[in-house]
């Protein structure tokens, strides 16, 4: 994944920015995360939910693939809360 462009959405920005996540922090969980939800049947790309650390911080990272233009699209980016997630932040509370 590090050798494609990445494309940052405007939306992914604006919460980047809200919740202190570098884009540094993003390329890490792209690079070393792991795919932990698959959205591939619910968008027109290949894409999913990826969980990364930033240090002892959890990332999601939600991103889907353009492989027309080869590049990765970034939509949003957060950090879990055990509110949500199970401990380990793979899956979420029912």
């Amino acid at each position: 994944m590090n050798s494609r462009p990445l494309v940052f959405r405007i939306h992914a920005v604006q919460r980047m920015f809200e919740r202190k996540i570098s884009e540094e922090s993003v390329k890490q969980v792209l690079q070393s995360g792991e795919m932990i939800e698959d959205y591939s049947d619910e968008m027109p790309r290949p894409g999913g939910l990826m969980l990364g650390r930033r240090g002892n911080r959890p990332l999601h990272v939600v991103m889907t693939e353009n492989e027309r233009e080869n590049e990765l699209i970034v939509i949003t980016v957060y950090e879990p809360k055990l509110s949500h997630w199970k401990p380990g932040f793979k899956a979420r509370k029912l």
